[in-house]
């Protein structure tokens, strides 16, 4: 347990968090890619679904591991208590510099899309915006946790807004198909490359766990508030989608891609009503971003804790006026602002979602050795319901992201792989320093 970490978050912050990690760009800048993939508005729903199905299971999976094991460092502290150091480690090592500033890169960097289109700035204003964005939420995370948190529920609540407004108006008033419409060109990338794209929408309620160490009563708390903002974000995500088609014609939605939620507003309310819900889209990103510094960044935290990075002692140290994990958030926010600079965060995403997927699935098969070893059997009321069934679809779902992304995208795969295998020569220099310290 992180002792150093102040413990400020109860039920509804943890819940505003799990909200607030998955709702941000996804929902309005993948419908259009979604459909892109599938070449058909069925199958994009169906896509939608099969992501919405994946994340819940994920969810009520990692639910009972997180409640087993309510330490500060998610996903990473679960690979390495049940499969030990070293794939532990490499899960870290993705978390830390693949995927956890993917997320941040690729947020800010369609909040600096919508954010230049809604000032009507040069678009070469994104990647400074994206920057300055990301360094501002970073900055706020290092000052005080409270404050990002309240910052989080605010901007949850906020997000909401656009969320229900265009979901309720466009299907009660878009007279478009919703089902069998095709986007009149051949279907893309296929099913597996639409439902990646869905699950980079869905992803982040597992960040939460990164957090456990600064809650007020994790055992209780984390099951609740991820099951109760998964089933909030599957029905906002399904009615979106709903009401995107409902309005446009498939083939416009397919053309305008990541502007298709805008687009929608406009046709739904004119102009002054579509400046506030894109203010409110606004809104739902920076939100997102907000809780993605705050929760990834507790990952290089928790490897610093544990001696398990180059220079842990200043990593796994935590700011002694703040009581926030101020040095980790300095280094995924510097490897963030890289990854901001290559202005691809279609490419950032799709890379970072196929390097962590793989540590998912170890995650999802892990419960049945915790409950054989009856680890944190103490600590734990909740259980996933129809075990083993739940955790066997989420790691056969996850599989077949995995099997997806190599037959459709096998760059990304490969991508992925190298940045993961990368960290093996890291992990062993870490470990022969360590154990050469004990030796003497």
């Amino acid at each position: 347990m992180s002792k150093n970490l102040s413990k400020e978050l109860g039920l509804i912050a943890a819940a505003s968090i799990v909200t607030g990690c998955v709702i941000g760009s996804g929902v309005f800048v993948k419908p259009g890619k979604v459909l892109l993939a599938t070449g058909s508005s069925s199958l994009a729903l169906l896509a939608w679904v099969i992501g919405a199905v994946m994340a819940m299971t994920g969810g009520l999976t990692i639910a009972e591991i997180s409640t087993r094991i309510p330490k500060t460092g998610g996903i990473y502290v679960y690979i390495e208590e049940i499969y030990g150091k070293t794939l532990g480690f490499l899960c870290g090592w993705v978390l830390t510099l693949v995927y956890g500033p993917a997320l941040m890169s690729a947020l800010a960097l369609y909040f600096g899309s919508l954010f230049v289109s809604f000032f009507h700035l040069s678009s070469r204003a994104q990647i400074p915006v994206a920057i300055l964005s990301t360094l501002f939420l970073s900055g706020l995370s290092i000052y005080k946790t409270s404050y990002a948190s309240v910052l989080q529920s605010v901007s949850t609540v906020a997000k909401l807004i656009p969320i229900f407004v265009i979901a309720v108006a466009g299907i009660a008033l878009g007279h478009e198909p919703v089902l069998g419409v095709a986007t009149g060109g051949a279907a893309g990338a296929g099913m597996g490359a639409a439902v990646l794209a869905t699950l980079w929408a869905y992803d982040g309620w597992i960040q939460v766990g990164t957090m456990a160490g600064e809650m007020k009563n994790p055992s209780r708390d984390l099951p609740r508030a991820i099951i109760l903002g998964l089933l909030v974000v599957a029905v906002a995500y399904l009615m979106v989608n709903i009401s995107i088609f409902r309005v446009l014609p498939a083939s416009e939605v397919a053309t305008l891609n990541d502007k298709a939620a805008v687009a929608v507003s406009e046709k739904l309310f004119g102009p002054f009503g579509a400046t506030l819900i894109h203010l409110g889209i606004l809104i739902s990103i920076f939100g997102c971003l907000n809780g993605n510094t705050m929760t990834t960044t507790r990952v290089p935290f928790a490897m610093g804790e544990r001696g398990d990075l180059p220079f842990s002692s200043w990593i796994g140290t935590a700011h002694p006026s703040f009581g926030t994990p101020a040095n980790a958030i300095i280094l995924q926010t510097t490897v963030a602002l890289l990854m901001i600079l290559s202005g691809n965060p279609d490419l950032i995403t799709d890379i970072g979602i196929s390097a962590v997927y793989v540590f998912y699935i170890f995650a999802f098969i892990g419960i049945t050795k915790l409950r054989k070893d009856k680890v944190g059997e103490t600590l734990t009321s909740y259980r996933v319901p129809l075990y083993p069934i739940i955790p066997i679809i989420a790691a056969l779902g996850g599989a077949f992201i995995i099997y997806s992304t190599i037959v459709n995208q096998p760059y990304y795969a490969l991508a992925a792989l190298v940045l993961t295998l990368a960290g093996l020569p890291v992990h062993y220099s870490v470990e022969k320093r360590r154990n050469a310290q004990a030796e003497r």
